[in-house]
């Protein structure tokens, strides 16, 4: 009879826990679907697959071409081993949600009694199991599917934000290499001018002052140019790490000027609407809200009952028979009513809440300043391209006309040149700065919010711009 009740109720118990599984990789489609939406990249997760050769054969091909912006975008988006890690939380996420769709395990408890005075041996056994548990299970599986979605939101996010990074570093490195490039062009007319100077001066037509001023100008086009060679190493190196390269993979090329200005930027209607439909920051917020009322459903109507438990217990008296019955196991509700739950779960629904409402606000206001981020330094790199570039230009060449016909000193022809030279270097950050404002528009519009100062993580050492970073962490 003992081992009948208890096979009943064992299997009645494995029944109601259901059978659940692991599925590696489960929510993945879900992501490269919306990333592929969002920015037009793929993404991959290396599993051991065939696919994985694939990929890196397609990453091989890619490296043997000069990299555009968007294939450095696409080469982290598969190769990036961070990415990989974060893949990882899919199946985090998946275990949880399995988790929430099992009962806990039945407890078994037995005890074994003597008899002081002859007779025989008594024993209780008992399994039972916390059946509030049962009770939880459709709410803890909801509130469960609720994080494994928010779970998806936040790897997309991952995801755009490295793909954010980069392209702001490819951007970086190709100023760089832009500087440094003019660096060197500047260098060698410099040594042409010194080599001149000191010719003349050999030959009685200029001063001593006239061949060190072309010196100094000469010596300092060295420092410039190798503070930018220095910076561009560095700046490459970034990108490997964001496109994780490494050994011969590290030999690719690029073109090393950036892109022009298009032809005009004009600004984009209905983009708060935009941002809002597209933030993935608001979706997961929202996830966490169905959380909290999940959990705030829980809390209500089973929050004092935790320690409940229901099973069967069987005796054995030491006169020897067994007596087998149902056991119950209630908390008394005198001091606990479960009161603190409820009020915590709804305090965390009203903080998620509002939190939703703050975020959308700053959404808002975020697109309208990054809208007009790109506009300023449309307006800037072209003022520069049309206006400033031109004017330096014309102004070297008046002065050198001056300068031969000894109306003006050699300093004043020195500060034209040097004049000329950093207007060179300021257009190439104005237009680095524009492609960088371009990248922060559109990463919003694709769901992810940037700050509102961001300054560039490049520098050109030799003209004083600060360095900083700016990887898309928000």
């Amino acid at each position: 009879m003992l081992q009948t009740a208890t096979q009943t109720s064992v299997v009645l118990l494995a029944m109601l826990g259901g059978c659940a599984s692991m599925k590696p990789g489960l929510g993945f489609d879900d992501v490269a679907n919306s990333v592929s939406e969002r920015s037009g990249a793929r993404v991959h997760w290396n599993t051991g697959s065939q696919a994985d050769a694939q990929v890196n054969a397609a990453i091989q091909s890619m490296l043997e071409q000069e990299l555009t912006a968007d294939e450095a975008v696409q080469i982290a988006l598969l190769n990036n081993r961070d990415l990989q890690a974060v893949y990882e939380d899919l199946n985090i996420a998946q275990a949880d949600l399995v988790q929430a769709g099992l009962l806990r395990n039945p407890i078994f408890s037995g005890e074994v009694r003597f008899a002081t005075s002859g007779g025989g041996t008594g024993a209780v056994l008992d399994v039972a199991q916390d059946f509030v548990s049962l009770l939880w299970l459709p709410l803890r599986q909801a509130r469960a599917e609720a994080a494994f979605e928010a779970a998806k939101v936040r790897v997309t996010a991952a995801v755009l934000d490295t793909a954010f990074a980069t392209r702001l570093a490819f951007y970086d490195y190709q100023a760089a290499e832009q500087t440094r490039e003019m660096r060197a062009t500047v260098l060698e007319a410099t040594s042409a001018s010194y080599d001149l100077a000191k010719r003349l001066r050999e030959a009685g037509n200029n001063r001593d002052l006239d061949v060190a001023n072309e010196r100094a100008l000469y010596e300092q086009s060295k420092v410039n140019l190798a503070a930018t060679e220095a910076l561009a190493i560095n700046l490459r190196e970034r990108l490997n790490v964001l496109m994780g390269l490494w050994g011969a993979q590290t030999q690719w090329g690029t073109a090393t000027r950036l892109p022009e200005l298009p032809d005009q930027e004009q600004p984009t209607d209905g983009i708060e609407r935009q941002a809002i439909q597209a933030s993935l920051d608001l979706s997961i917020l929202r996830r966490q809200t169905e959380v909290a009322a999940r959990a705030l459903g829980i809390a209500r109507p089973l929050g004092w009952l935790d320690d409940a438990e229901i099973g069967v217990a069987a005796e054995r008296e030491v006169e020897g028979g067994w007596s087998v019955g149902p056991s119950l196991a209630l908390p008394i509700p005198l001091f606990d009513q479960g009161q603190a739950s409820v009020g915590r779960a709804q305090a965390q629904l009203r903080q998620a809440a509002e939190r939703y409402i703050a975020r959308a606000v700053e959404i808002r206001s975020r697109v309208r300043a990054a809208q007009s981020a790109v506009l300023s330094a449309y307006d800037r790199a072209r003022y520069y391209q049309h206006i400033i570039l031109p004017l330096r230009q014309r102004i070297v060449e008046e002065t050198q006309l001056q300068y031969n016909a000894m109306q003006v000193s050699p300093f004043e022809l020195l500060q034209a040149k040097r004049d000329q030279i950093n207007t060179g270097a300021e257009y190439i950050m104005a237009l680095r700065d524009y492609w960088q404002a371009r990248a922060g528009f559109d990463h919003i519009l694709r769901g992810r919010m940037t700050p509102f100062e961001r300054t560039s993580m490049t520098s050109d050492p030799a003209h004083g711009t600060p360095d900083s970073r700016a990887d898309g962490e928000h």
